[in-house]
């Protein structure tokens, strides 16, 4: 399968799902951009066992809690810096500015508060919660993708939903 074939089948599924774990426009472009890179490097090792969507899906879900990972050690080293150093007097949560481009302005504080308590879950909840109910995908294609079993993946959107109505409340 050709890398622009790819792309073009792929590219709206790929920024909309890191958009979905980042909430931030450019850095789900950057997202993107670093998912078609990893897929121009490992395209000729894709066995074909599972669908392409399945496997680009797996790639963008780990690409998408790296950068997460990665925004949280920086932050971590801003707070250690600020321990040492007086121009670090302002620290804020990078995941809880929304800037996503299709919400309306009114729903934009409600859905900041949504996606601050999905931040918050364990990541197998908050990638079942964003592949289930945010991509709308079935629990066997929700189980495809993290390479689980459907009854594990069932459970996982139940312990997800209890622990996401808790924090609503």
């Amino acid at each position: 399968m050709e890398l622009e074939e790819i792309y073009r089948n792929h590219k709206s599924l790929v920024y909309n799902l890191a958009l979905q774990y980042i909430q931030n426009a450019e850095d789900a472009e950057e997202i993107t951009q670093d998912v078609f890179v990893s897929i121009h490097f490992s395209v000729s090792k894709f066995n074909e066992q599972s669908k392409i969507a399945t496997w680009i899906y797996r790639i963008t879900i780990n690409k998408s809690l790296d950068f997460i990972k990665a925004k949280n050690r920086k932050k971590r080293l801003g707070i250690f810096a600020s321990l040492f150093y007086d121009n670090s007097n302002e620290l804020k949560n990078d995941l809880a500015v929304f800037n996503h481009p299709g919400v309306l302005l009114e729903s934009k504080e409600e859905l900041e508060k949504i996606f601050k308590h999905i931040n918050q879950l364990p990541k197998n909840q908050k990638t079942v919660i964003i592949l289930n109910k945010i991509e709308q995908k079935t629990i066997q294609e929700t189980a495809e993708i993290m390479n689980a079993s459907y009854k594990a993946t069932e459970s996982l959107i139940q312990r997800a939903k209890n622990n996401l109505l808790k924090k609503l409340k």
